[in-house]
């Protein structure tokens, strides 16, 4: 079933950091429409427990942030791109203040000043943080003040199915995007939005993965409407493993934040021994693919099914003030952590990749604009420095806006069909989706893992591209519903992942394979591009 076209200045696909900000900062110009498939506080930005990365103190440098970025990005970097958006926080956090945000601080000689962690790649304390819960005041404060504006419209559990192209239209003229069909998830209704520029903002693919600190929300559903849409997508082989999640029977994705091992939290095998001394100069400080790998190793030599994370050694009221989130969580299955180390195993975590923009976040099909984690911007590189991706979402949304503000256009001249759907239903279909849903994010952790190899890349390749011939056959055949649309968009990052590690015979940062165990010197600076012909 379908509702009426729907018309807007600017279509919002997600309501995390880069969302609301770029909402909030076009609203001026025009209606806006925000589309997220959940709750609007469901999002990435909400779990994030660690803070935003940026050069507020002056014991600290934009070189040196610029630096440990370099140094962590494994080669992949574009440099200027890094040094613009490290000299740019600085003007975006104290934004972020203004609407709200209020971040830790301390008191030094009387005096107060921002409380700034540190976390592994970094070499200097930077880290912006709200108690371990600097995700969630982020998302209170930008939807305050999403609430409190008249041209933007929320629309919860909505979910995006598809990109509208002017070529999918059969139009003479050039292609461009014009628009998206949207699923209403409480009515099983299908409506068309139009809008002259359309912002992805929906966030990363770890649901691809068995094992992942991601909400359920985070399925990749930007990069696959862009790519099936025309866009270019790139790096998609760099996911990043958080070397620390949770490792509890009843814990389904709970990250345990980087900013532990910060404040002196050590890794330890289950014998009680450090295993991170031989590994890397700054030990279990060390960037989140050298320590994921190094949890991997160890697991794997010893055949534990986890590892242990220690900061027993440090005052228990410390510990309870800096981590309070963590604390309780942990209480609550059983574990003081003031008193007894962690259990830990590495989990997805982020896409370094995604789809390919410029400067102020176009890609190159025009009229669409990807901002945050669902973008390649060529910030992380082949590895992402931690709270980098925070910071990144502010200041592109800001790009973005900017951009688009000053370079006004004018809506497609082509009228939008209603979507038409297929009205079949099938008592089976439900438990065939959750069959495919399992055997995909089991095959993905089982074979496009921490550590790679090309037969089992192959393999996973294979497989893919049989559950996607079974996908698309429900997708044409059967009423949509979420469920079926986000293992559509599971498969099709899935295979995008898979052909992009296939394609770089090497080993750099996040993608690490034993076939091509070193990093190849003329494949530096160059980028894993896929585009949909």
């Amino acid at each position: 079933m379908a509702d009426s076209p729907r018309q807007f200045d600017f279509l919002v696909l997600g309501s995390g950091i880069a969302g609301l900000t770029f909402a909030l900062k076009v609203a001026h110009a025009g209606t806006v429409a925000i589309i997220t498939k959940k709750s609007r506080a469901e999002s990435n930005t909400n779990y994030a427990q660690g803070g935003i990365a940026a050069v507020t103190s002056e014991e600290d440098s934009f070189e040196s942030h610029v630096h440990d970025t370099l140094t962590a990005g494994g080669g992949l970097c574009n440099e200027a791109i890094v040094r613009g958006i490290v000299e740019e926080g600085p003007a975006r956090i104290e934004e972020l203040i203004q609407l709200g945000m209020k971040f830790s601080e301390r008191e030094i000689h009387g005096q107060r000043e921002l409380d700034l962690g540190r976390e592994g790649g970094h070499s200097k304390r930077r880290i912006l943080h709200a108690k371990d819960v600097t995700g969630r005041e982020i998302e209170r404060a930008l939807l305050a003040a999403i609430a409190a504006h008249e041209n933007i419209t929320v629309l919860e559990n909505h979910l995006a199915i598809d990109l509208i192209t002017t070529a999918k239209l059969g139009q003479a003229q050039a292609n461009r995007c014009a628009g998206v069909y949207v699923l209403n998830n409480e009515t099983g209704r299908v409506s068309t939005f139009s809008a002259p520029r359309v912002a992805l903002a929906t966030g990363g693919c770890g649901k691809v993965y068995l094992y992942t600190s991601n909400p359920d929300i985070a399925t990749g559903d930007g990069v696959a409407m862009a790519y099936r849409a025309g866009a270019t997508v790139a790096n998609m082989e760099f996911i990043q493993f958080h070397p620390t999640c949770l490792y509890h029977p009843e814990a389904k994705s709970f990250l345990i934040s980087e900013a532990v091992r910060g404040e002196g939290g050590d890794l330890l095998n289950l014998n009680g021994e450090r295993f991170m001394e031989e590994v890397h100069p700054l030990k279990s400080l060390a960037p989140r693919d050298v320590v994921a790998r190094a949890i991997d190793r160890e697991m794997k030599r010893s055949g534990d099914d986890h590892a242990l994370l220690d900061i027993t050694h440090k005052p228990a009221r410390f510990v309870m003030d800096r981590f309070p989130n963590i604390y309780r969580t942990c209480l609550g299955y059983g574990i003081d952590i003031t008193k007894e180390p962690i259990p830990v195993v590495p989990a997805a975590h982020y896409q370094c990749g995604g789809v390919r923009v410029g400067e102020y976040g176009e890609t190159d099909l025009p009229g669409l604009y990807a901002i945050g984690e669902v973008a390649c911007t060529g910030l992380h590189g082949a590895n992402r420095l931690a709270s980098n991706s925070l910071l990144e979402a502010l200041v592109y949304a800001h790009r973005t806006a900017k951009h688009m503000l000053a370079h006004p256009v004018e809506p497609p001249v082509v009228e939008l069909p209603k979507w038409q759907s297929g009205s079949a239903t099938d008592p089976d279909e439900m438990v065939v989706v959750a069959h495919n849903w399992d055997e995909l994010r089991r095959l993905m952790w089982d074979y496009v893992g921490v550590v790679r190899t090309d037969k089992r890349l192959k393999r996973a390749l294979a497989r893919v591209q049989n559950l996607q011939e079974e996908i698309q056959a429900y997708y044409w055949d059967f009423t949509v519903t979420s469920d079926l649309l986000e293992l559509r968009n599971l498969a099709t990052v899935a295979k995008l992942i898979v052909r992009s590690a296939l394609d770089r015979r090497e080993s750099r940062g996040l993608h690490y394979t034993l076939d091509h165990p070193k990093p190849v010197e003329s494949l530096a600076q160059r980028d894993t591009l896929i585009r949909r012909e």
